[in-house]
């Protein structure tokens, strides 16, 4: 079991709901990281999403897209977010890890060098928006006999029989993406999102996240009356870049009132 599929059995089993939270490596800096992810540790947060910084992220909107580019110009590469992982094990984070990447890197790596290096940093799993189930083999049959999680999304324009692929190949938990488009902070979510991720539930025993414009507990709190988790990020990175001097500080605050809309 890996410490994704522990943090859900537990939030189950003690009848919570999770709250998943992105940051991007290396925004505002990789020395940064380990006190923006304490942050997120002591305020409740049950699983890591950790961007890989990319050039050309297709499923994130401009928020996230300028993390990436600042990180990308302080150098940030697939190997030194590993090590970045690494030395959060070090430091005893024991906080769950899923790397949220695209396909290119990856095969640029080597999928089983991939897989690999990020179990041996201490990763947990990957999220990798731009590889369809469809073409996902190769990754599943690397990441599985690690113990590593595959964590596909699934949208609301997925047919019933897509669904059932995507389920088929996802483990950990199930990444509902609440909208059509890119990732970015939205005032509000449409109104279908808590039936549609009833409907999944009911074709899976995986915990369903909602993730993609999630920014402010009222939705936390109206998305998780269906919803096993839900998943920040956007407006995570929005707090850090107001908060230049403590941006640790202004991400606590801000992800404290997020875990109290996960109670209800």
């Amino acid at each position: 079991m890996s410490r994704i599929d522990a943090a859900f059995s537990t939030l189950r089993r003690n009848g919570e709901k999770g709250l998943v939270a992105y940051l991007t490596a290396g925004y505002p800096s990789l020395k940064l990281l380990p006190d923006l992810v304490m942050a997120l540790a002591d305020s409740g947060v049950d699983v890591l999403e950790l961007g890989i910084p990319f050039s050309d992220p297709l499923a994130d909107g401009p928020t996230i897209q300028a993390a990436s580019e600042k990180a990308l110009a302080q150098g940030v590469t697939p190997r030194g977010v590993l090590r970045a992982v690494e030395n959060l094990r070090r430091r005893q984070v024991i906080l769950p890890i899923a790397l949220m990447t695209y396909v290119n890197p990856v095969l640029q790596y080597g999928i089983k060098r991939f897989c690999r290096e990020s179990l041996l940093s201490g990763a947990d799993g990957f999220i990798v928006p731009d590889l369809p189930p469809e073409e996902a083999e190769e990754l599943v049959e690397a990441a599985r006999p690690l113990g590593l999680n595959t964590i596909f999304l699934a949208a609301p324009t997925s047919p019933s029989e897509r669904l059932r692929r995507i389920l088929r190949v996802s483990t950990g938990f199930v990444y509902y993406v609440s909208l059509t488009g890119v990732t970015g902070a939205r005032a509000s979510l449409p109104a279908q999102v808590v039936q549609e991720v009833r409907a999944i539930q009911r074709m899976t025993p995986l915990p369903v996240c909602v993730g993609f414009g999630v920014s402010a507990p009222r939705q936390v709190r109206e998305l998780l009356r269906a919803a096993d988790g839900v998943i920040v990020g956007s407006a995570l990175l929005e707090e850090i870049g107001k908060a230049p001097s403590n941006p640790a500080g202004r991400l606590r605050a801000f992800v404290r009132a997020l875990k109290e809309a996960c109670h209800g």
